[in-house]
């Protein structure tokens, strides 16, 4: 049998040719890429017909249109919207690592006339960072959900309303909608709540979800249709909210894209094949719109896919097995797979979020990642630190600059960040920042600035998560 080469791009001259431009031309082994500058983005608007028919029998799958919270923000300029969109990751990400931390939750045998403990959500002031329009009830009345895969409960406000915070649409009336049904106690779904409530009054089911800065959701636990475009979904478990405090201006409530029982993809895997997928479109650079599909068509023939890991403390969030981290070509030392491991009583390890606008990642690894990121841009203008942001640059009057290449290793699947993912516009005068950040908490998080056109898609059936580049179109 022929030996094989230890080193067979010594073999001749011509294959070392190879096997350089081969090199050069591996966008997981290019050094640099081209970085075009934009300025922080006008507010969006909001320009969204209702579909006028409803196939009661479609094909299982449907897609929609997202839109980013932000076009819920009246009167804001760019620079006041993106501080928002700062204050509303902090809140985010301190109710995630809290929810992470408090994983040995009790569950009551049976619901009681109270609440022993209350769920708690991804959600904290309106974090969730893209919402699209669907039908509730029949005849369905349209009305804007924020969508997030850090929270499980479905839920909307409805009158009567107790106290009910500003929305665009008007508020749901259970009353009027045919199809709609409270929850009897002692159902097998309203023990699916982590702490079911009761009415004694008419001995129906009742939820609550709090959240990290003391805002919740109260009210009726009840099945719903609710409409897709072309497709309506009947008997899906919502909460019907009658008394939400302290919670996001704008929109009608929110759509729980989580991994556990009672979110709607668990509700409907059936129906959906236990497939959905969205791709975030960064407003920056793109007019396209974003979007979330759910069945067979959510799922990319060129997604690259990393199983999802299973947390044995929590099943809301979807980990993944996050290994290294490359800057610039070359794996950056300092960073090794141990910063991102979940252990088995359930602390560490790495999620991927919808509701997160910038990526997390334990302290160690984050300066490891920083400093590397400097040494490659050191041919730029450094500016001042920027709110939670400590790398920043001065690119004033370019018009484009070359970056060092970022790539995430996931088990299974490299996933090679655009320049626009990872160095963005904090304000009009051209300063950029390196859009990762350092966390104390053991908990990792792949924001959605990284996964801007990506589509990424969450195959339950199969257990795992793909990245396919360039997926929006």
């Amino acid at each position: 049998m022929e030996e094989k080469l230890k080193y067979p791009c010594l073999s001749s001259l011509l294959t070392l040719f190879l096997c350089i431009s081969a090199t050069s031309t591996n966008p997981h082994n290019s050094q640099t890429q081209t970085l075009l500058l934009h300025t922080l983005p006008d507010p969006p608007t909001l320009s969204w017909p209702e579909s006028a028919t409803v196939e009661p029998d479609p094909e299982p799958t449907t897609s929609l249109s997202l839109h980013h919270i932000d076009a819920l923000s009246f009167n804001k300029t760019p620079s006041q919207l993106f501080h928002l969109r700062l204050e509303r990751d902090a809140a985010r990400v301190k109710t995630l690592t809290h929810l992470a931390a408090a994983t040995n939750k009790t569950r009551p045998a049976n619901p009681g006339s109270g609440f022993s403990s209350s769920v708690v959500s991804g959600l904290s002031q309106g974090s969730g960072e893209y919402f699209t329009r669907l039908g509730v009830g029949t005849p369905p009345k349209y009305l804007y959900m924020v969508l997030d895969t850090g929270s499980d409960v479905v839920w909307l406000q409805c009158k009567p309303c107790t106290k009910c915070y500003s929305q665009t649409d008007q508020i749901f009336d259970p009353s009027k909608s045919k199809s709609f049904a409270g929850i009897p106690c002692y159902s097998p779904l309203c023990r699916r709540l982590d702490s079911p409530g009761c009415s004694l009054k008419n001995n129906l089911c009742q939820y609550q979800v709090s959240y990290g800065d003391g805002s919740f959701t109260f009210g009726d636990f009840s099945t719903e249709t609710l409409t897709f475009r072309r497709a309506a979904v009947p008997r899906v478990a919502i909460g019907c909210g009658h008394d939400n405090e302290g919670l996001f201006v704008g929109a009608a409530g929110l759509l729980g894209l989580g991994r556990g029982g009672l979110s709607f993809p668990t509700q409907t895997g059936t129906r959906f094949n236990n497939k959905f997928s969205y791709c975030l479109t960064d407003r920056t650079a793109s007019a396209k719109p974003s979007s979330i599909v759910f069945g067979d068509s959510a799922v990319s023939r060129t997604a690259r896919f990393t199983p999802l890991v299973k947390n044995p403390k929590l099943d809301t969030f979807y980990y993944v097995e996050l290994l290294g981290i490359s800057v610039g070509g070359a794996p950056v030392r300092g960073i090794s797979a141990s910063f991102f491991r979940l252990d088995s009583t359930g602390n560490g390890g790495v999620i991927i979020d919808s509701g997160t606008s910038v990526t997390r990642l334990t302290r160690p690894a984050y300066v490891s990642l920083r400093d590397a990121f400097r040494v490659g841009a050191s041919h730029l203008k450094r500016a001042p630190e920027f709110s939670l942001f400590d790398t920043c640059y001065d690119l004033s009057g370019l018009s484009e600059v070359k970056v060092p290449t970022v790539v995430l290793h996931f088990r299974g699947a490299d996933v090679s960040l655009p320049a626009a993912n990872y160095l963005v516009p904090v304000d009009n005068s051209g300063s950029f920042c390196f859009a990762f950040a350092g966390t104390m908490s053991g908990l990792s998080i792949i924001g959605n600035i990284q996964q801007q056109g990506f589509r990424v898609v969450f195959d339950l059936a199969g257990s795992r998560v793909g990245f396919a580049p360039r997926g929006c179109a």
